[in-house]
């Protein structure tokens, strides 16, 4: 088991292999915009979400219902192997990945619906470090995970989030945890409209599903997450706004 490093603000450079020792198709070229940064997990990110302030929880609706994980779920991942191919690094990035992943997962703390296991047999979903960036005009993803599903996913994880601070990694991989627990963006009801999306609760502008000097996690976030599981676990709330919620198992329970 990797040891976490407490406080630490040590981060990793990514060592793409030279053409000659690398298997893999070559990345595309892409654009590099300054500092913006965006979230694709949403299908549609937006740094800024017309200048509005969302104040509530948002959760996923986009296939009619309201998708959460069931009571004891253990999601199991891997890395997909073949991603990192293309780095000299691979076992160094591997460790390195643990570290602020596991430091994501404790800053969510008890109130998580899920744990997650590092295990290969019949895995949920794998990890990704991919070689090229995905940069738009509107700025370069850092990272883009998955909404619960009973099938098999992906997190991505791009080269442009290994390039902020540690704390703006591990900040990261929090935001795109929560989705795999089922949240929104804040902004999704304004900016994001194509992927439907409903409202529970009430929030400060603070949360770590908001983007920006608004991207905190919060005792709200983390209050709010845990009563909305205990109350769908415990029957007292089946729909939101007359959209059903449909409690999903991982694919390895299939």
């Amino acid at each position: 088991m990797t040891k976490l490093k407490k406080n630490s603000t040590s981060t990793i450079k990514l060592e793409l292999k030279s053409k000659k020792e690398c298997s893999c198709v070559d990345s595309p070229i892409v654009h590099k915009y300054g500092k913006d940064r965006i979230c694709t997990t949403d299908g549609i990110g937006y740094a800024t979400p017309d200048n509005r302030s969302p104040l509530e929880l948002v959760l996923d609706s986009s296939e009619g219902h309201i998708p959460l994980w069931d009571r004891n779920v253990v999601l199991r991942w891997e890395f997909d192997e073949n991603s990192l191919l293309a780095f000299s690094n691979s076992e160094e990035i591997k460790s390195y990945v643990r570290e602020i992943f596991g430091e994501a997962l404790l800053r969510w703390g008890d109130v998580a619906p899920v744990r997650f296991s590092e295990n290969s047999n019949d895995w949920d979903f794998k990890l990704r470090v991919e070689a090229g960036d995905n940069c738009d005009p509107r700025g370069c993803t850092l990272a883009r995970a998955f909404f619960p599903s009973a099938g098999r996913n992906d997190l991505f994880l791009f080269p442009k989030m290994f390039e902020q601070s540690r704390k703006e990694q591990v900040d990261t991989l929090i935001h795109e945890i929560g989705h795999v627990f089922g949240l929104r963006h804040f902004f999704a009801s304004v900016s994001e409209k194509t992927w439907p999306s409903k409202v529970f609760g009430e929030h400060k502008a603070f949360s770590i599903m908001n983007y920006g000097e608004f991207g905190e996690l919060t005792a709200d976030d983390k209050n709010d997450l845990s009563r909305l599981y205990r109350l769908v676990w415990a029957g007292d709330l089946t729909e939101i706004n007359g959209t059903p919620i449909r409690l999903v198992n991982p694919f390895h329970k299939a």
